[in-house]
């Protein structure tokens, strides 16, 4: 797998190494001792969570806070998805930017995204699965979010926005500045 690290410190776009031939294809998706080694970690993935989706739904931006933060290890098993992740570590140089990359079946592309960063995706296709790891159990109590259209954020989706299928639950979600100003 190739490993290259993001603007963000910890944050890292993972490659894997495809072996296609005439059956199809083979890849590893997960080694813990190889990703560990790459990403210079010491990570236990404690929870597997995945999700199915129609084009336009967009989930996020979550996160969890304090002692139940999760670091995530995203996919996608079928389909596409438009990822985002913003850094919200205070002391970071990089606090309040994010980052965006489209992750599909057809590039077999993960994202690690470490403590500390809020996270959403807006689907791209119809019935995209997509699948992700957690260092944390989830804590339903610890759960936030950031609005998807935050203006301080000015977050790109590259989609129409009235065409967008969002929870009750996101579309209530506070601005960014509500929560770190």
């Amino acid at each position: 797998m190739t490993v290259k690290e993001t603007n963000f410190k910890g944050c890292y776009i993972i490659e894997p190494k495809i072996f296609n031939d005439q059956r199809g294809y083979f890849f590893e998706s997960f080694n813990l001792n190889k990703f560990n080694e790459l990403t210079n970690s010491n990570i236990a993935f404690v929870q597997d969570n995945e999700s199915c989706s129609s084009k336009g739904v967009l989930r996020g931006l979550h996160y969890q806070e304090d002692e139940f933060a999760q670091a995530k290890l995203v996919r996608v098993i079928k389909g596409s998805v438009l990822d985002v992740v913003v850094d919200i570590r205070e002391n970071s140089p990089t606090f309040g930017e994010h980052f965006s990359i489209e992750l599909s079946a057809e590039n077999k592309t993960q994202l690690f995204i470490p403590r500390g960063f809020a996270h959403g995706f807006l689907v791209l296709e119809d019935q995209t699965i997509f699948s992700y790891k957690c260092d944390n159990y989830y804590n339903k109590a610890a759960e936030r979010g950031i609005i998807f259209n935050d203006i301080t954020l000015k977050i790109d989706w590259q989609f129409n926005i009235s065409e967008l299928i969002l929870s009750e639950k996101d579309k209530e979600l506070p601005t960014f500045e509500t929560l770190f100003k």
